[in-house]
């Protein structure tokens, strides 16, 4: 191995685990965010503070930022997709579900990505068995997951009611989270992936922004140190350090393996909502974590049909660029 290969593999290791930390941390900071914050102000917030520094980085380093009309229009529909239908009806859903629930249900990504490239795509990479056991096993877990709710009734019914259109929500911006990763990896800007995540971010800043002044979000925000901590957190950590970490390996490593971080998203953000925010571990959680986290390795661990040779090329491209 060169040592160009070897330092290649070493910037792929430290990226899942950014990713792998980072995200899993950033579900408790999102709940303590919302408490104070609207979420689509919070989404806009922090990510046009998250894109302007991340633009003023790649100006300060000499990278390019200028880009086409054709760029920003493929940039906005993939910063939409990923931080407005992603992120911001995370942020809604952690308003009615526990942070932890919360990465759980969000863990069925891999599942979302692997039914739009095997489906919804021609030259789409097809499941084997083994992935649509992974399928199965997957909506089994989320029932697993919710089955508390849905079999609910009484007094605590209006709550469990909230908490299933939360986890509704939830997988409504997680299909809108996967067709954005499955549009990034394949889309061809004119600048590199960290100004393509800059420009995405703030394009995304913009949309939420314009959304929160819509619903009057200025006028019931409480802007408290507590939430203001939590966008800090996220700015940093979740959009600087982990956004940029996931964009980078979208563009070296096939979209499934990067869906890999919904094992150990939902294991760190369970861990920190029970230590740090008193969340409520029950069986069903433990249960469904099990089921779910098992369903994602059979997804990703099926045999895939490799991407066209025109895709590798583009990725080999963008790869020598950064």
């Amino acid at each position: 191995m060169t040592p160009r290969e070897r330092q290649h593999r070493l910037r792929i290791l430290v990226s899942f685990l950014l990713v792998y930390f980072f995200w899993g941390s950033t579900y408790l900071a999102i709940r303590v965010a919302v408490e104070h914050i609207p979420p689509a102000l919070m989404g806009g917030t922090r990510f046009l503070a998250s894109g302007t520094i991340m633009l003023l980085y790649c100006l300060a380093t000499g990278r390019k930022i200028s880009i086409t009309l054709g760029d920003a229009l493929r940039l906005l529909l993939i910063g939409v997709l990923l931080l407005t239908g992603g992120n911001v009806l995370l942020a809604y859903s952690e308003q009615y579900v526990s942070s932890g629930l919360a990465a759980l249900i969000v863990a069925v990504v891999p599942i979302w990505v692997a039914l739009i490239e095997g489906f919804a795509l021609s030259d789409g990479a097809r499941l084997s068995t083994r992935g649509w056991l992974g399928l199965a096993l997957g909506v089994a877990g989320l029932v697993v997951l919710l089955w508390p709710q849905l079999s609910s009734s009484g007094e605590s019914s209006t709550a469990n009611h909230m908490m299933l259109i939360g986890s509704g929500v939830l997988l409504i911006g997680s299909l809108s989270w996967s067709i954005g990763s499955v549009i990034s990896r394949r889309a061809k800007v004119s600048v590199g992936p960290f100004a393509a995540t800059g420009w995405e971010m703030a394009f995304a800043g913009i949309v939420n922004t314009l959304i929160a002044l819509s619903l009057g979000n200025q006028r019931t925000v409480q802007w408290s140190w507590r939430g203001i901590g939590a966008i800090a957190y996220l700015v940093t950590f979740g959009s600087l350090v982990g956004f940029t970490a996931y964009i980078w390996l979208l563009e070296h490593v096939p979209t499934p393996k990067v869906a890999t971080y919904a094992y150990v998203n939902p294991v760190v953000a369970v861990f920190l909502g029970w230590l740090l925010a008193g969340e409520h571990v029950d069986r069903y959680i433990m249960m469904g974590a099990v089921v779910i986290v098992a369903a994602v390795a059979l997804v990703n661990g099926a045999k895939l049909r490799q991407a066209p040779a025109p895709q590798r090329e583009m990725l080999a491209a963008v790869e020598a660029e950064a």
